[in-house]
């Protein structure tokens, strides 16, 4: 199970699983999550509306098959994609129960300027069902 919101951290992440994969022959899972934002301050769980749904995991798809593309070039149908709804670190967290590995990058789209690994990284890290692997990309190395 990889984690991937696009960023170049995730890329690396599913670079690094689908490379791991095909030495152990296992399946790679890249899951993508969003969610509808609540009322400022609450917690990410309201349900969105059907055309802001269709519209949101239209855009979440595409991000997810563009970082397949670039991660595995030619060996994208290896990979098995999927749309989770809800906070990435609960959607990650969730699917942990039936994975026997997670690999997620060190940081996303939302991570702090200077911070060696993300929040959704330590909170899966602290969380997770299964072990694991938080792959550190070139952005990381100082």
């Amino acid at each position: 199970m990889v984690g991937v919101d696009g960023s170049a951290g995730s890329v690396a992440a599913l670079a690094w699983a689908a490379r791991y994969a095909s030495g152990t022959g296992a399946r790679v899972r890249a899951l993508i999550a969003w969610h509808y934002p609540g009322a400022v301050g609450g917690p990410p769980i309201e349900k969105a509306p059907e055309s802001v749904r269709a519209q949101t995991e239209h855009q979440e798809l595409a991000t997810l098959n563009e970082a397949v593309a670039k991660a595995c070039p030619g060996q994208e149908s290896g990979v098995e994609t999927s749309i989770g709804y809800g906070h990435p670190t609960q959607v990650l967290i969730d699917a942990s129960r039936e994975a026997d590995l997670l690999v997620v990058g060190s940081r996303g789209h939302g991570a702090w300027s200077g911070m060696l690994v993300g929040s959704v990284s330590i909170h899966c890290v602290t969380g997770a069902f299964c072990p694991v692997v938080v792959v550190r990309g070139a952005h990381d190395q100082h």
